[in-house]
């Protein structure tokens, strides 16, 4: 290629302009706008202010303030479940309580939504209200929508991308922490903990964690028997400790007396279990009993849907009806670590995952994906020692 060529192409790629590889047909096209996040509108200091507020990490640019604070009304929606139909425990004065139904977990309503107010945006959260809300579109059954164009060669490329199996939730996940060599129920029991503490929670905090509790004692009779404040005190890394101790002390006690020392064998009974939602209940029954009812999605995943055009969706749980609706079921159990596993590589694995782009077998179309999920390519490229290599697998064709 000539050298004017390749520097018109290197310059039309770092304005964003370039258009996507006839391959990909368009699914790498214009990424979302943070703008269309309530908190997009905010500025710097405004979002740190409210990342004060709720004493949540302040460092980072913009889009990790963001993030942040969705991750935040998120979690606060996967909590709200436990404010409603009560259930005794000896261990707590106030009653805990349980979501009415699945279908109330399954389907945020505004009796759910988080409390947070995107300042400047004029939106307000609306009230509690315990009445429930009725759906506003219908269900979206599986298979009844169709994919995007060319989802399965991005979809190959990740695959390959990933096959290393190097992202930190492969070794501190919720499938990799288990002690599986204490037996089935223990290995489940402690696959639903792991869950639990990785809210809000980076994957070596939890790691962390669980391996404290491990040596603690990490069975249900046990976890039954610590008090809370020595519960709290093993888990006081992790995101929302506090109630995290108060939930995984509940589920102990549930599990104890109404399943025998064992978890809820199905996605829809994890629910009823205090701070368990969709996403944490659809991964233990992949990870924990190999079956596959559900995709579990959490924000990050939800951002990535989006910006790939695959689904079109403003919350995980509208993510999650749009993958399902289009996306195999043989799929289905994979897809949560595997796309989690490459955000977390993009996100906190720069020089790790560019190189991997660059040796794959089609590093343009590598880099251009990882340019979607929000990756300058060229600027962490420089960082590394990368910006030839870079540059040249852009301009090869």
């Amino acid at each position: 290629m000539a050298p004017s060529t390749r520097s018109r192409n290197v310059a039309t790629f770092l304005k964003g302009e370039a258009s996507t590889s006839d391959s990909f047909g368009g699914a790498l096209s214009t990424p979302l706008k943070s703008e269309e996040s309530p908190f997009g509108k905010l500025k710097v200091s405004e979002l740190k202010t409210q990342l004060r507020e709720l004493n949540l990490p302040v460092s980072g640019v913009k889009s990790d303030l963001i993030s942040r604070l969705e991750d935040h009304q998120s979690t606060l929606s996967d909590e709200a479940q436990a404010d409603r139909e009560p259930v005794k425990s000896k261990y707590f004065t106030s009653p805990v309580k349980l979501p009415e139904d699945v279908a109330d977990v399954k389907t945020p309503t505004k009796s759910t939504e988080s409390t947070v107010t995107a300042r400047g945006t004029g939106k307000k959260s609306p009230p509690k209200s315990s009445s429930k809300s009725p759906r506003k579109r219908p269900k979206i059954e599986p298979g009844s929508l169709d994919p995007p164009p060319n989802w399965e060669r991005i979809y190959t490329l990740v695959t390959e991308l990933r096959s290393d199996r190097t992202a930190p939730v492969d070794s501190d996940g919720a499938e990799a922490l288990p002690q599986k060599h204490l037996g089935e129920k223990i290995y489940r029991f402690q696959v639903l903990v792991a869950l639990m503490l990785s809210s809000q929670t980076k994957d070596a905090v939890v790691g962390e964690t669980m391996r404290a509790l491990q040596h603690h004692g990490l069975t249900a009779q046990n976890i039954h028997n610590t008090d809370s404040e020595k519960l709290n005190s093993l888990i006081g890394k992790v995101g929302f400790h506090n109630n995290k101790t108060k939930y995984i002390k509940q589920a102990a006690e549930i599990i104890l007396n109404q399943y025998n020392e064992d978890i809820p064998p199905t996605a829809e009974e994890m629910m009823t279990l205090p701070g368990v939602g969709p996403k944490m209940a659809y991964i233990v029954e992949q990870i924990a009993f190999d079956r596959c009812t559900g995709i579990g999605v959490d924000t990050h995943m939800h951002r990535i849907f989006n910006d790939l055009k695959w689904v079109k969706s403003k919350n995980p749980e509208g993510t999650r009806e749009e993958l399902e609706g289009w996306l195999p079921k043989e799929k289905w159990g994979e897809v949560n670590v595997l796309w989690v596993g490459f955000g977390q590589e993009i996100q906190q694995q720069k020089e790790k995952v560019l190189r991997k782009a660059i040796a794959c077998s089609a590093p343009e179309e590598a880099l251009r994906l990882m340019k979607q999920l929000k990756l300058d390519v060229l600027k962490e490229g420089k960082r590394f020692g990368l910006e030839d290599e870079i540059k040249n697998a852009l301009d090869a064709k």
